[in-house]
């Protein structure tokens, strides 16, 4: 308990420390952002509205920590105030719907990658000099040392724009109406299919990288020749003993990989006009929209440390002496 305790303390400051950037990332620009936004208007936007807008970004009169104090209470509250590109509808609701879109993207492609990379990663291991291990390897990391915006508009140029096999843009059939029917969640999964199989091309080398490492450095230990002297088969000792004591440095590594999962659906959205939060962040940074372009590095900031928060309950589950 006192570990779990120890790292919600250790993330919790670094989500304190990710909100004060946000706060003073407005003052380190040129010029006042809430002029900025109420010009932005064009006249849509009442006085009343714009005081409460330079309390809600803590631009109030009074010293620095004041301010602070003000934004911080903005936060805690969930009060973002209206974006400016859709004004006046509120960063909260805007954001409610477009980040079910982004966490779909990421949530299916690391799933799809844990599986194959851990899979490939372990027969890679096992098997050395194989098939598996000379070719896998080396063909997924030059896929993936590939920029992410290039694959991403190779294979829309490839599969959308010249083959059609999949739709150019939107995250699903805009003539449909949202629902939970079977067409709609067709269409939402072929509209899927892109940008899904764009991030696993960027993301899969790092676990059979690093399973195949992990797996190598285990499978010298005492215990698995103990395991192998025993007569157990080849698959017991491959995924009993040497794939879950593997999977310690792995999960650890691969949660540094999220935030490159977060970067690269940035560019991603964009490309195939898919209707997440990157591209909001996108649209917002071009519109000087800046509580939007705040809520979104925020939401961005706080997906990558509860995913790495997860990581170390992971560590705690297949690490018993992290339970002392």
């Amino acid at each position: 308990m006192s570990f779990i305790l120890r790292r919600f303390a250790f993330y919790l400051v670094a989500i304190l420390i990710a909100i004060s950037f946000n706060f003073l990332i407005p003052r380190l620009m040129p010029g006042d952002p809430v002029d900025a936004l109420f010009a932005s208007a064009q006249g849509r936007m009442p006085l009343e509205t714009l005081q409460a807008y330079k309390e809600m970004l803590g631009f109030v009169d009074g010293p620095l920590w004041v301010q602070y104090l003000q934004y911080m209470k903005s936060i805690f509250t969930w009060d973002l105030g209206p974006t400016i590109m859709l004004f006046p509808l509120p960063v909260t609701e805007l954001l409610a719907v477009k980040l079910p879109w982004t966490l779909g993207l990421a949530g299916m492609s690391t799933v799809i990658c844990v599986m194959i990379g851990l899979v490939i990663g372990t027969f890679a291991a096992y098997n050395r000099g194989g098939f598996t291990d000379r070719f896998m390897p080396a063909f997924w990391a030059f896929m993936g040392a590939m920029p992410q915006p290039v694959t991403a508009l190779f294979l829309f140029f490839i599969l959308a724009l010249s083959w059609k096999w999949f739709p150019l843009s939107y995250g699903a059939n805009p003539d449909l109406d949202p629902g939970w029917t079977l067409e709609y969640v067709s269409s939402v999964l072929h509209h899927a299919v892109l940008p899904i199989l764009c991030m696993i091309i960027g993301g899969i080398g790092a676990w059979i990288f690093n399973m195949r490492n992990a797996m190598i450095n285990v499978l010298g230990e005492d215990y698995i020749t103990m395991a192998r002297a025993k007569g157990l088969s080849n698959r017991r000792v491959m995924t009993h003993y040497a794939a879950r004591n593997a999977l310690l440095p792995v999960v650890t590594a691969v949660s540094m990989q999220v935030g490159f999962v977060m970067a690269g659906a940035i560019f991603i959205e964009t490309v195939f006009n898919y209707p997440g939060v990157g591209l909001l962040l996108f649209k917002a940074l071009a519109a000087r929209d800046y509580p939007t372009m705040q809520a979104c590095f925020l939401m961005i900031v706080v997906f990558v440390l509860v995913f790495n928060f997860i990581a170390d309950l992971l560590n705690l589950w297949l690490d018993p002496r992290l339970r002392k």
